[in-house]
Parts: C-alpha cells; structure tokens; sequence
C-alpha cells in the first residue's frame, strides 16, 4: 500500500515537471514571438532614427508607418538645407525601409536643388527687369535710337532763359555739374549755342562755354528769335529745354511751349529733345503747378507720334533753399541739382 502510494506520489511529480516545462516552453514561445514583433517595430523604427529617434518611434506600432514617416522628415530637413547624412543613414539600413528613405533623402535634396535654380531664376529676372528699367528710364534708350556719334562729342544745345545761361555768378549754371559728370564717366560731350559762359577749367578738362540762355526771355520770343535763328545752327545731337519762368502766368505759357517743341522736332528730327518742368518760383507757385502738370502729357503726346522727345522733372524734390534771390540756383547746390537731373536723362545716349 505504502508501495503504491509512493508511485502514485512519484507520477504526479513527473506530469508536474512536465507542465511545468510546457508552459515554460510556450513563455519562452511567447517571448520569441513577443521580441519577433518587437524586433520588427526596431526594423521599422531603425531606418527612422537616421532623420530622428523619435519620429520613428512615433510609428513604432505599424512597422510600415516609420518609414512612411520618416521619409517625410527626410525630405523636410533636406529642402531646410540639412545634410542627406540622415537619409544615407537610413537608407543603408537595410530593406524597404531603407529604400523609401532613400527615394524621401533623394527627393529633398532635388527639391533644394530646384529651390535654389528658383532663387537664381528670381535673381536673373531681378537683374533684366532691373536692366529693363535702366534702359526705359531715357524713355527711346531702350527702342535704339541713338542721336551722338560712335565716336568723338556728342554735341549737347542748352536752350532758354537766365537759368540756362547761369544767371547771376554766370559760373556756367548747371552746366558746370553735367560736364564735371561726364567726364568722370568717360563719357564724351561738349556744349553748342551762340552764348559763351562759364569757367575755363572743369575736372581737368577745357570747360565748353557754349549755350542758348537767354536771361528775361518768354517762351515766345525763345521760338521766334532763336529757335527759328541761331540754336540750330550748330546742328545739336542733344537739346535740353527749360523755359517758361518769365512768363509763366501767362495764358499762352503752354501753347507756346508746345510751338517750341514742334518746331524743334521738325527742325532737327534727329536729335533727341530733353524738355524740363521748371524749377520753382515762390511768387507764382500756383502758375507754376499749371504750367509743369501739362508738360509730361505735352511730351507723351510727341514720343507716341514718333518724336524724340523725353521729359526731365526738374521740379520735383527742388528746395526754395537752394535758389538765390527766389529764381536763380544757387552755384553750390541749385545748379548741380539741375545738372545730376540733365545728366540722369542723357546719360544712357552717350558714349
């Protein structure tokens, strides 16, 4: 009896071991599937870590969503301008993974690429249009037309009244300013006209003392005594007209400006005509608003017939300051303000 009881007890055992080493193999089962699984998230998480540890852990639960997400943020540093180290990294982690790394890495970087040609491209563009302007700011610089020699002076006429003439140090007025540009420039020009005023010397150079100023005169007597007389006579390349201050109140002010300008044109088509706003006149500045507003459409009205004619704002940004006795430019400031404005104008005609 005591035989049997200790087989009994002895069998009980062994089934116990033997339970006990099946549910040990199915833990061990368990946590073999449990790493595999986990091993797979690794797989897919381990490309992601390449860009960044935690957008792939992130995706940890899918093994396809790391990839996908890390491919993403390959791109995202690669167009900031970050190193395709990342994505490299990623792609040599082997599998799938690592592909669609690659091809996120690969896409960034043209994307970059693509982002810097757009930048040069805009740059590019920037410059044309920049260059575009420059030409059109002589209005008929950018059609071809081109009044002064290849070589040698472009013959430059100043044409009206005190103001040109350089009233009252008669120093050369604004011409002194243009000239001294010109020269600094290398660019060639000389002054025409029956009047001669000015110094003997500028920037080096023999000062050309040339001009039609003619102090006191009206815009009518200017088109009747001189353009029809002895402005042309020189034939100018370049005409730089500013008349009107003596008799700006008058009602015919702008019908005779217009005259001048027909018969400037007519008389020396080849030439390009520079007509002025005038310079302010504090005793009749409300004149002087009506005289300047009608000139840009004056000179619009000519350049769309055909005409060489361009206009030059001599009024604009002019301070009552800058001139003497309340008409004339001052030598110091006034007059080289007329003369930058007059070399702005011209200066792309010259050679």
């Amino acid at each position: 009896m005591q035989l049997a009881a200790a087989k009994v007890t002895r069998l009980h055992a062994k089934r116990s071991a033997w339970l006990l080493g099946a549910i040990a193999l199915c833990t061990n089962l368990a946590c073999a599937s449990s790493d595999a699984n986990d091993g797979g998230s690794s797989a897919g998480a381990g490309a992601t870590p390449a860009v960044g540890g935690a957008a792939g852990h992130a995706g940890s639960g899918v093994a396809g969503s790391a990839p996908l997400a890390g491919a993403s943020n390959a791109g995202g540093p690669s167009v900031a301008g970050a190193s395709s180290g990342g994505a490299g990294s990623g792609g040599t982690a082997g599998a799938s993974v690592a592909g669609g790394f690659g091809v996120g890495g690969v896409g960034g970087s043209t994307g970059g690429v693509s982002n810097r040609g757009g930048s040069g491209g805009a740059a590019t563009g920037g410059s044309t249009s920049a260059g575009a302007s420059t030409g059109g700011g002589s209005s008929a610089g950018s059609s071809g037309f081109d009044p002064c020699p290849a070589s040698g002076d472009c013959k430059v006429l100043p044409l009206g009244d005190s103001i040109t003439f350089g009233t009252p140090t008669n120093n050369g007025g604004y011409r002194v300013e243009l000239f001294t540009k010109a020269v600094a420039d290398n660019l060639h020009l000389t002054f025409v006209g029956s009047q001669s005023n000015g110094p003997a010397m500028v920037s080096g150079k023999p000062f050309p003392k040339g001009n039609e100023g003619y102090p006191g005169i009206t815009t009518a007597n200017l088109d009747s005594q001189h353009v029809k007389g002895t402005a042309l006579k020189d034939m100018p390349n370049i005409i730089l007209l500013h008349i009107g201050t003596n008799n700006v109140s008058q009602a015919n002010a702008a019908s005779d400006l217009e005259k001048i300008v027909d018969d400037l044109v007519a008389a020396a088509p080849n030439s390009l005509l520079a007509v002025a706003s005038i310079i302010p006149l504090p005793n009749a500045s409300s004149a002087v608003d009506k005289y300047n507003a009608g000139i840009p459409a004056l000179v619009e009205k000519k350049a769309t017939a055909g005409k060489h004619v361009i206009f030059v704002d001599q009024f604009k940004d002019f301070p009552t300051s800058e001139l003497t006795d309340g008409v004339h430019p001052t030598d110091a400031k006034g007059y080289p303000r007329m003369g930058d404005k007059w070399y702005a104008a011209i200066k792309p005609y010259l050679h």
